[in-house]
């Protein structure tokens, strides 16, 4: 086992760790973490081999690159004596390389003539091989961590600096390929390209495996999946949002736009509550965002008062529901139901640790905290969160739990308890009238209210 230095983008400091995780077990790699912190760019990791580190980051979207690290310190004394004493017996395979060195000052900065004679207090390792800017053999940097705001507080010196040789690189450009903004066919919910690449990479979409989106929308997740090689499904209650005006702004247009329409199975309009999909375990992975009831309204097939004031609605469907214009009755439903119907509805439909990641939003209020469901067939792998001003949305992702681990009594238990009180979207979704009072107190919304 040998010591790497992953050098991550710092965005999204919660997804980094979880992101390289998955990677691993989507390609069969023993990983150890040895240190990481959401605070710094830089993560020290143990892995077989080289082969192994240019594998894990090869799909990978947080990170940046990974090098064979030779050592890290809090001073440059103390870091030359760790590489002098602890990678001598690599030098003479870069002897005559041609190379270069950087610098990577993290939060800090250094003048050029400074970078100059830290470079070259590493002369010792005697590399004889030409100096080349672009496209050298090998190339070596020097990380620097420094404290937040070391230049406008002029500090002498970084906290951390490692040393390590560029081993292998993200593929950090998807980002740009797959932008909204160059995509023909979006909506208000399409999730932005990153975090969708992300949340497959957590969900381990790969090359074989069958992913299914129950709000696909304009297919931002479907999509990512597929660039990883899935085979991606797809359904909405709204047929509209996945037809488009047709042709190139469709979603089906979408994947063809990137040349992915070989891995599209299949898009259907449907409603997770009346879901046509087979309860048989088939599903390598389900990936959605749930509509929040914010910019979207939660909705279901179905009448709020079909025995008396809708019932009409009723007839009209037993009547009509043939005709290519029919367009069936939609109520607002909870989206803590909807919750536990993604929870049960993936328990029936994913194979054997086959992964759930769904996004949820939560006040940064604890005390109007939603709280993160539990299903006792699925059991939490990670949760990431992506903090906004008074909230934050999660990325939960569950594994399917082996048949042999799971509580029948506790799955018994579940399905006694339920279910639904009220009637308007705000009766139902916590959420959605929490947001639309800035996540006030509700007794102190009303006192204002009543002034």
């Amino acid at each position: 086992m040998m010591e790497y230095l992953v050098r991550f983008s710092q965005s999204h400091e919660s997804f980094r760790l979880a992101e390289i995780q998955s990677l691993a077990i989507v390609e069969g790699i023993d990983l150890e973490v040895i240190y990481y912190n959401d605070e710094s760019p830089f993560c020290v990791v143990r892995l077989p081999s080289e082969d192994n580190a240019k594998a894990l980051l090869r799909r990978s979207v947080l990170a940046q690159t990974i090098h064979e690290h030779w050592g890290t310190a809090e001073t440059y004394d103390e870091l030359h004596v760790i590489i002098k004493r602890d990678t001598a017996h690599l030098w003479s395979q870069y002897k005559d390389a041609s190379f270069k060195i950087n610098i990577d000052a993290y939060q800090g900065s250094r003048p050029d003539k400074t970078k100059i004679a830290l470079i070259n207090s590493f002369a010792y390792l005697s590399f004889e091989g030409p100096i080349l800017l672009k496209s050298p053999d090998q190339e070596f940097t020097i990380f620097e961590q420094w404290e937040f705001d070391a230049v406008p507080r002029n500090l002498p010196g970084p906290l951390k600096i490692h040393y390590g040789r560029l081993v292998g690189r993200s593929v950090r450009e998807l980002i740009k390929t797959y932008d909204l903004k160059k995509r023909a066919y979006i909506s208000t919910t399409s999730m932005d390209s990153e975090l969708a690449l992300v949340t497959a990479n957590i969900a381990l979409a790969a090359p074989g495996k069958i992913f299914y989106d129950p709000f696909v929308g304009t297919g931002s997740f479907p999509i990512a999946c597929a660039h990883f090689g899935a085979l991606g499904w797809g359904s909405d209650i709204d047929g509209r949002s996945v037809r488009g005006e047709g042709g190139k702004r469709s979603l089906k247009g979408n994947f063809e736009q990137y040349g992915l329409e070989n891995l599209l199975g299949d898009v259907f309009v449907s409603d997770l509550t009346n879901s046509p999909v087979r309860r048989a375990r088939i599903l390598d992975g389900i990936v959605c965002d749930p509509p929040y009831g914010v910019r979207e309204g939660l909705k279901v097939l179905g009448c709020r008062d079909p025995e008396q004031k809708d019932a009409w609605l009723v007839e009209k469907g037993k009547r009509l529901y043939r005709n290519a214009s029919f367009v069936p009755p939609k109520k607002p439903y909870s989206f803590m139901a909807m919750l536990d119907i993604i929870l049960d509805f993936a328990s029936d439909t994913l194979v054997e640790h086959g992964r759930l990641s769904f996004w949820m939003p939560t006040a940064n209020d604890e005390e109007q905290e939603i709280p993160i469901p539990t299903h006792p067939c699925l059991g939490i792998v990670v949760v990431c969160t992506q903090v906004f001003n008074k909230w934050s949305r999660r990325l939960i992702t569950y594994r399917r739990l082996p048949d042999s681990e799971v509580d029948s009594s506790a799955v018994a238990q579940m399905k006694q308890e339920e279910h639904l009180k009220g009637h308007t979207a705000d009766d139902l979704n916590s959420f959605r009238r929490a947001y639309f009072r800035g996540f006030k107190p509700e007794q102190a919304s009303a006192g204002v209210e009543g002034v």
